[in-house]
């Protein structure tokens, strides 16, 4: 996996190296498939940010669920992927990681949920059933975590002035331009590719992208080349 091919400037470089837990290390090593395909010193710098990732945001449990440590692992490590060609990868949008142990009604659209975010809440809202499907399912472009994750991402680049966030809003606009082209629109629909619902919103189409490029990337670079290669530009690796 070659990574930071645009902005190479942004290859992170710590002094002091975050570790996981024994336990938690294994099971990252086990379980995460994008950790697997990293070289060794890109593996470091994985383990660093998810370490930190665990240790800056709160993570909240609703209706009984107990969130056992390799959880965490699971989640913190959908947003380290999205964020790893990034230098400057933690936000403020969100401070809090609140799980369900199923769908959850949501106050703003009164409907049940399998995840959210909410912006004025800071928070990421997760279904951990559905959340553990679209992870552990190889051949679904289901991914409930770098589907809410890049929702805040969006959300971040917009607001905020870094060079990260700069890159990755202009790419989410050149994205969302493409799509706004009527024999853009009309050939994404033929295609059958996407899910129906990635074309209700330029939020949703963006997220569905984001989740294809990371399950099933050689298809999105058959069937759809430029978005694949924004994709890459947005995220900075490939």
């Amino acid at each position: 996996m070659c990574l930071c091919f645009q902005q190479a400037y942004f290859c992170a470089f710590y002094l002091v190296k975050k570790k996981l837990a024994k336990k938690k290390k294994e099971f990252l090593v086990e379980n995460v498939r994008f950790y697997k395909k990293l070289d060794e010193k890109q593996k470091v710098y994985f383990e660093h940010r998810l370490t930190k990732f665990i240790r800056t945001y709160d993570f909240v449990e609703r209706d009984n669920f107990e969130l056992i440590p390799e959880a965490k692992v699971l989640i913190a490590a959908s947003y380290v992927k999205l964020t790893f060609g990034m230098r400057k990868y933690r936000t403020t949008t969100f401070d809090k990681i609140i799980v369900y142990p199923t769908s959850f009604y949501s106050s703003i659209t009164k409907q049940y949920h399998k995840g959210e975010f909410n912006p004025k809440l800071k928070s990421i809202v997760f279904s951990w059933e559905d959340f553990l499907l679209g992870d552990m399912v190889l051949n679904d472009n289901l991914n409930l975590g770098i589907h809410e994750f890049s929702h805040a991402l969006t959300f971040h680049g917009r607001k905020l002035k870094d060079v990260s966030a700069r890159i990755y809003y202009r790419l989410f606009e050149e994205i969302t331009s493409f799509m706004d082209d009527k024999a853009n629109a009309e050939r994404i629909k033929l295609s059958g590719y996407f899910r129906a619902y990635a074309l209700t919103n330029k939020l949703e189409f963006v997220a569905v992208i984001m989740k294809h490029f990371f399950k099933t990337p050689e298809d999105l670079q058959q069937q759809f080349l430029q978005l694949y290669k924004k994709n890459q530009l947005m995220l900075n690796f490939k």
